[in-house]
This record gives C-alpha cells, structure tokens and sequence, in this order.
C-alpha cells in the first residue's frame, strides 16, 4: 500500500508543478548572434592608433553591420471581412398515364393500374459571414544577423514576458533597408521585408483558449450529426 500512496503522490505532485508558471523559453530560431571578434591589438609597436579599435565621435550609429540592434516598431493592423450566401432550389416532376394494351386500358381492381406519377423537390441555402480584426501595437529590439550582398540586413530577435499569468513572446525576422532605419535607429515593422512576426503565449491563461480534447471529437468529422 505505501508503493500505491508513493504513486499516487507523485502524480499529484506531477499535475500542479505543471500547472505552475516557468520560466520563458528561448527560441533557437530568434536567437541574438555573437559579434564579429574583434583582431588581436598588437603588442608593443608604439603607435597611439590601433586598427579596429579605434572610437568614431561622429559615426552614424544607425545598425549596419553584424551584431548591431535596431529597435522596430510594431505598427501591424488587418482587416478582413468575408461574406459569402449560396441558395440552390431544384424540382422535378414525372408522369405516366396508364397505357393502352391492344387496345384496352389495363387495370387492377377499382384503384390499380400502370399508371403512376413521381415528384420531388430539393431546397438548400447557405449564408456564412467572417469578419476579422487584428492590431499589434508596441516594439522590439532585433540583431542584425547577415549583411547581404545589396547591402540590405537581415534580423532577428524576440522579445520574452513572464507573468503571473504565463508568458508572452513576440518574434520578428525579416530583411530591413538601411535607408528605411531613422536617425534613432528604429524602423516600423511594415517596412521589414520577408516578415515573420509571432506574438503567442503560454501558461494558464494561454491555455484557457484553447478546446480540449473531447470537445474537438464532438466537432470533428467523426461526428457527422
């Protein structure tokens, strides 16, 4: 029995430590990249200028090169509206008297004979309306992961929230124009070309949206009544 009652424990100890918040997860894919090194500083040849670590006063600071940040500003917003109405009707109708044969009409009895008539009608209609509205408002941080050979940058990075309620990620990837990054090295994210921008969850909250198991069974394809 006290094999049962270790079991039995550890399963419940296994249930609400899952449903404690963690901590946010790192995502490879958005991952910042380490910078170029820097060359070794020559030892000893008396000169006041060292190439490559020199500190430019008056260098535009705007990002340019790899491991450099710019700061982009989400400005997303999307409307969609859909509306769709179908309506098919189709009847038919056949009749056939009853026939002659050699010369008599046919019969069974008072009520029967060959003669018989066939109707039927179909009726369908359909009306179905999706209207959606999304907007992202706020801002990340990214690193310049590849120069490429225009001159254009490609970024990356992703932002992580923890809360009492689980965690928020936001994650951008794209190719950003140097020319389109202002003076206080920022950029809108409707400029930002190839986009990938993710804002998901996880924890509690996050997981109170989604449809459990036997409820997705009951409006699955399996089900067709």
């Amino acid at each position: 029995m006290s094999g049962l009652r270790l079991l039995v424990l550890t399963l419940l100890t296994t249930i609400l430590l899952a449903g404690c918040n963690t901590a946010p997860k790192r995502d490879p894919d958005y991952a910042a990249v380490e910078p170029p090194a820097m060359p070794p500083q020559p030892i000893g040849n008396g000169a006041i200028y060292q190439a490559g670590y020199d500190k430019r006063w008056f260098e535009d600071l705007r990002a340019r090169r790899v491991g450099d940040m710019v700061t982009v500003n989400l400005v997303e917003q999307t409307d969609a509206t859909i509306s769709n109405s179908t309506e098919v009707t189709k009847s038919s109708s056949i009749d056939v008297t009853n026939p002659t044969l050699f010369g008599r009409t046919p019969s069974f009895g008072s009520d029967l004979n060959l003669g018989f008539a066939l109707n039927s009608s179909a009726d369908f209609s359909g009306e179905g309306d999706n209207e959606q509205s999304n907007q992202l408002r706020g801002s990340v941080t990214v690193m310049v992961t590849e120069v490429l050979p225009n001159g254009y940058l490609r970024v990356r990075g992703e932002k992580r929230i923890g809360t009492n309620g689980g965690n928020e990620y936001v994650r951008l990837a794209g190719i950003v124009r140097p020319e389109d990054i202002d003076t206080r090295n920022s950029v809108a994210s409707t400029k930002v070309a190839d986009a990938t921008l993710v804002y998901v969850g996880d924890g509690q909250v996050a997981n109170a949206n989604f449809m459990g198991w036997l409820a997705k069974f009951f409006i699955s394809a399996l089900v067709p009544f």
